[in-house]
């Protein structure tokens, strides 16, 4: 099933893979209401920054660049941390994460000497080995050399049950805009005259071997307000694809429609997704004759089949037949008899105050939840034995503490899971679990930084409303509580994104290592607490988050762990809006803050590039909602007169997503006040920030070391 991945995520400058990333989009749409005029765009004196690759706006920031890197990147220091960074990226004890296609387990591989990846494959037998050898599938970097072209990988569509095709999609530079060609496994071989979708937003899906449905960049009219495709339409083998025929048409101010076909065995069904905003989507059944039934359930809940199950995941509360059920409630109820009319739904999970569901995988015989009690991983199992009828266990040698992130093998086939265990000073383990026996541990990600003499902790900070907000310290053991301590407190909150105790090296070795303090804010607005934690910081309560977030700094102080001299803060994407709002709202607290990919110009933020699609989550700034969403613009809050905290902004060209001119324009306008700032824009990097691992590096290392500056003053 295509998802909405490209949209607007945090990205994990800090944290790592096992942080749990959530791509649903799905609320009600919001009332209509008056349009207002975007005023705001003719009076800004910095609006020719928003030009992503005119000259005078690159020369801009190519100045900005060497003033950063003079400054930050010319230390031995820093060239030190670059290598040491670079080193762990490039490590070969890294756990090769892998895919199940057809007999064989596939992995994307970047390391020094493959800086954009090979894919490549190996057998069960030969993955279990610690010297694992691998068959290499595509080179990227020998395909971008022989083709001239930067390709980025994007991932892979391979066609059930053979798997002797797949849709491959690359990307120029990282960037979310990506084309789709075909590619024979057999032979690795590009296929002479296969499916090729142009560069765009979009993407196939196989229906079978000489078909597919194609979403994407039709011409004029063809894509949404927020730049993603408007139009789905089937397409079949050696003919043009501007003569494929008409699926579906959504409206143009909906955010994204796709279609695909399910290829379980035995339960082949085609459907159309239309994705109104986030939040907000709907899901047709496409019969046979092309016709589309509605699966009739709020637009707020997020959907989805498997085999002969429904599952209804609640995002508001429900009332169906005279039962009610609560919001962030999983139901499960039979696909065929719901079409039917049953509303007999089985509640596969109810929230409480302290669990919330963070995700689920299903097996062959089995659901799998994973649940958040106070932000701390639960793994159980739900076995149907009967008409209406679950057993319910834990999964045998999950841990008791920490992250564990489980998905199927290869649901089609049997039950067996992969489980990864990790946590803030652990390094992470890779184990096979068939269910109800003990796990097989398969690789382990080696220590990459020292954590002898480092503890963790989890501590509730009280935020200005009365809430609980918790809070992760990541610490030495023999901590002087004297507020001495240069610390990182990292946070996002939003989109309902959960952030959960992982090993990161890079932090590790770029911050704690250094003897730093290193704490992890699960604020409003993201997912810890299930969707009420989310929305309670929605539009008009976005305060809430920020509001969070300076109660853990403030806590932090009580517990004298810091002081705001010594504290630094560190977000990227809507993490970024987060840093703007506290170097606007509260500079008094921090020493230094490094503000990542931001969104910032909160007035013009819908107008730029896929910033509509997030309209769901901040409010319409061209209506009336730009009297709240003003309070949260930190474009619009700065003044003259204020001494704010030094701060480095980084975004990067390619960045199709979040555009870059929210950085550039707050930086120059932070600039001409005579603030505190630097700036440095990667040429490539899309969303991410970085394209390969030299890239990623060379970012990760400005941050740290920049914070590292400013808080050992």
């Amino acid at each position: 099933m295509p998802k909405l991945s490209h949209v607007c995520l945090a990205v994990a400058f800090v944290l790592g893979a096992a942080s749990s990333l959530v791509a649903h989009a799905a609320t009600p749409a919001a009332t209509a209401k008056p349009t207002m005029p975007n005023t705001a765009a003719a009076a800004d004196p910095y609006l020719w920054l928003e030009g992503v690759t005119d000259e005078k706006a690159l020369d801009w920031v190519r100045e900005r660049n060497a003033k950063a890197e003079a400054e930050i990147a010319s230390t031995s220091e820093f060239k030190t941390l670059e290598a040491d960074l670079r080193a762990i990226l490039d490590s070969d004890a890294r756990i090769p994460s892998v895919q199940k296609i057809g007999d064989h387990y596939y992995n994307l591989w970047k390391d020094k000497q493959n800086p954009q990846g090979l894919w490549r494959r190996t057998t069960l037998a030969e993955y279990r080995k610690p010297d694992t050898k691998w068959e290499t599938v595509i080179d990227l970097d020998a395909l971008g050399a022989a083709e001239k072209e930067n390709w980025v990988w994007h991932g892979a569509e391979c066609l059930k049950p053979k798997y002797e095709r797949c849709l491959i999609a690359l990307s120029r530079g990282g960037s979310d805009a990506d084309v789709t060609r075909e590619f024979d496994l057999d032979t690795k071989t590009w296929v002479q005259d296969g499916f090729f979708r142009p560069e765009a937003k979009g993407g196939l899906q196989w229906i079978d071997q000489d078909t597919v449905f194609v979403y994407t960049d039709f011409g004029s009219g063809s894509m949404t307000k927020s730049g993603y495709p408007r139009v789905v339409k089937q397409w079949t083998r050696g003919t043009p694809m501007a003569s494929a025929t008409l699926v579906y048409e959504g409206k143009n101010e909906d955010l994204y429609i796709a279609a695909y076909r399910d290829l379980s065995p035995g339960y082949e069904r085609d459907f159309v997704s239309r994705t109104l905003a986030f939040y907000n989507d709907e899901l047709y059944l496409r019969g046979k004759d092309g016709k589309l039934t509605k699966i009739d359930v709020p637009n707020s809940v997020n959907k989805a089949v498997h085999n002969q199950w429904l599952t209804l995941e609640l995002r508001e509360p429900w009332k169906s037949k005279d039962r009610s059920y609560e919001a962030g409630s999983l139901l499960v109820i039979d696909f065929d008899r719901f079409m039917a009319g049953d509303r007999e739904f089985d509640v596969a999970f109810a929230p409480d105050e302290h669990t919330s569901l963070s995700g689920y995988t299903w097996t062959k015989q089995h659901l799998v939840l994973t649940l958040l009690n106070d932000v701390k991983s639960k793994i159980r199992i739900m076995t149907p034995i009967g008409e209406g009828s679950w057993r319910q266990s834990l999964l045998v040698g999950a841990p008791a503490v920490g992250t564990v992130d489980v998905s199927a093998i290869d649901a089609d086939i049997g039950d067996a899971l992969w489980m990864t265990t990790t946590d803030f000073l652990t390094p992470t383990t890779l184990s096979m679990v068939e269910i109800g026996q003990q796990p097989q541990k398969l690789k382990s990600k080696p220590a990459f930084f020292k954590a002898d003499g480092l503890a963790t902790e989890q501590q509730f900070a009280t935020s200005k409303d009365g809430t609980k907000v918790p809070y992760f310290i990541v610490r030495p053991t023999f901590l002087p509580l004297d507020g001495s301590t240069p610390t990182l407190l990292w946070g996002y909150g939003g989109f309902e994104v959960s952030y959960t105790a992982a090993y990161n090296s890079m932090a590790g070795r770029g911050w704690l290592q250094q003897g730093g303090v290193f704490v992890l804010a699960n604020i409003r607005g993201g997912g810890e607490y299930g969707p009420r934690w989310h929305q309670a910081a929605l539009k008009a309560n976005r305060h809430k988050a920020y509001e969070d977030f300076a109660a853990v700094a403030e806590d932090l102080f009580a517990r004298k762990i810091t002081s705001p001299a010594r504290l630094g803060a560190q977000g990227g994407s809507n993490g970024g809006l987060l840093m703007g709002n506290m170097v606007v709202q509260y500079p008094q607290l921090f020493g230094a803050i490094v503000c990542q990919v931001p969104l910032l110009d909160m007035k013009r933020y819908s107008h730029l590039l896929a910033g509509a699609s997030w309209m769901a989550e901040y409010g319409d700034p061209d209506t009336r909602d730009w009297e709240f969403i003003k309070t949260f613009s930190p474009y619009h809050l700065l003044k003259e007169g204020v001494e704010y905290p030094p701060v480095l902004f980084t975004t990067s060209t390619r960045d199709d997503r979040v555009h870059p001119g929210h950085a550039r324009k707050m930086m120059a306008k932070m600039e001409a006040m005579n603030a505190d700032v630097r700036y440095y824009e990667n040429i490539e990097g899309g969303h991410g920030g970085a394209a390969n691992n030299q890239q990623e590096a060379h970012m990760r290392a400005l941050a740290y070391t920049f914070l590292w500056q400013q808080l050992r003053k």
